[in-house]
């Protein structure tokens, strides 16, 4: 019996074997072609690499066409061409050129165990600012995070405008396009780069293989670190109560309750006028108080009494005569007495000397 588990893994050092002309000797029936248009910042870079593609395609039987007037590429099979494959390769060759891919790079499609995928991105996001800010993102300071991504997937990653050109495996094509549509949908693309470290771990470890991978690799929860703004109004539910509310009075239970009902027409007059004097007066007394305002002296603050000067530090006044009295005696820039003296004595001596 065979462990089924040794039935899925492909062994180590695997590869498909190449198609040749023997595996399709009589060659294709039919011509097919493919055209891509180009931006014409990029015809000064293609007419220069242009002769290499031609020599790339050539060694598959297949040619390729540049028009500069209409700005598009055309790849075309010839009756030599063996391989059905071969005008696919070359149809994502002409794409990957168009998007801004370098040839150094581009030729690579044309091996077996390479393949390209071109993620569309402008649409995902609708603020324009918000799709520069997500796209700077995944570009990482520097270069740093898109230079981390190719490492991990063995992949060649181009940003370019709205789009996303990955060309490597298809096991690292599947990470990339994860990556960069999670980071389009605001998830920073730091978290799937932790979650793909741990995986290369993991795959080192043949025990590891045919179990689940769950339980080592990181969960993260969002933080929502705004806080959302609350409505100045805050409309309060009231408690549910099955009854209805009482029935307001109406001007005739007003009346009836105040016995305003049972007064005649005169009476009714009267205290309407006593009501409409009595408002008049508070109004007459309102406007009275407004204007007296004016005449209101202000409030005078306390006077501040001023603290008498402490005697605690006494001043010698004998010191300070002596000083004056020396100075008065040293002329601006003179010498001291002393000095003056021994100098004239020593002029004297060199004078008899002589």
């Amino acid at each position: 019996a065979v462990d089924e588990s040794e039935l899925l893994t492909v062994p180590d050092g695997w590869k498909e074997p190449a198609f040749t002309r023997e595996d399709n000797p009589k060659g294709l029936l039919e011509e097919s072609s493919f055209a891509t248009l180009f931006p014409k910042y990029r015809e000064a870079y293609l007419k220069e690499c242009w002769p290499l593609v031609q020599k790339a395609l050539g060694e598959h039987y297949v040619n390729a066409a540049l028009d500069l007037i209409e700005g598009s590429m055309t790849v075309t099979t010839t009756k030599k061409t063996f391989d059905p494959y071969a005008i696919i390769r070359a149809r994502d060759l002409i794409k990957l050129l168009a998007r801004s891919v370098p040839f150094e790079q581009v030729f690579r499609i044309l091996q077996d165990d390479v393949a390209c995928d071109i993620i569309k991105i402008g649409s995902l996001v609708r603020k324009r600012e918000t799709f520069i800010k997500r796209r700077a993102r995944l570009l990482g300071p520097k270069g740093s995070t898109l230079k981390a991504l190719e490492l991990l997937t063995n992949c060649y990653i181009m940003v370019q405008g709205n789009t996303v050109s990955a060309l490597g495996p298809f096991s690292g094509l599947k990470e990339v396009r994860k990556v960069v549509l999670d980071t389009m949908k605001n998830i920073h693309p730091i978290y799937n780069i932790k979650t793909l470290m741990i995986k290369r771990e993991l795959a080192k470890d043949p025990e590891l293989r045919t179990q689940s991978w769950e339980r080592f690799l990181p969960k993260f929860k969002r933080k929502n670190l705004k806080k959302r703004k609350e409505p100045k109004k805050k409309n309060t539910k009231k408690e549910y109560t099955p009854f209805p509310p009482p029935q307001p009075e109406s001007q005739i239970d007003k009346e009836l309750a105040s016995g305003e009902y049972f007064l005649k027409e005169r009476q009714k007059k009267r205290k309407q006028m006593e009501e409409i004097k009595a408002k008049q007066a508070d109004a007459v007394k309102r406007r009275q108080e407004e204007r007296n305002k004016a005449f209101i002296p202000p409030k005078e603050k306390p006077a501040v009494k001023t603290k008498k000067a402490s005697t605690e530090k006494k001043i010698d006044i004998e010191a300070i005569k002596e000083k004056v009295k020396n100075a008065k005696k040293k002329k601006l820039g003179a010498l001291p007495e002393e000095e003056v003296k021994l100098k004239m004595a020593a002029d004297e001596k060199k004078k008899k000397k002589k």
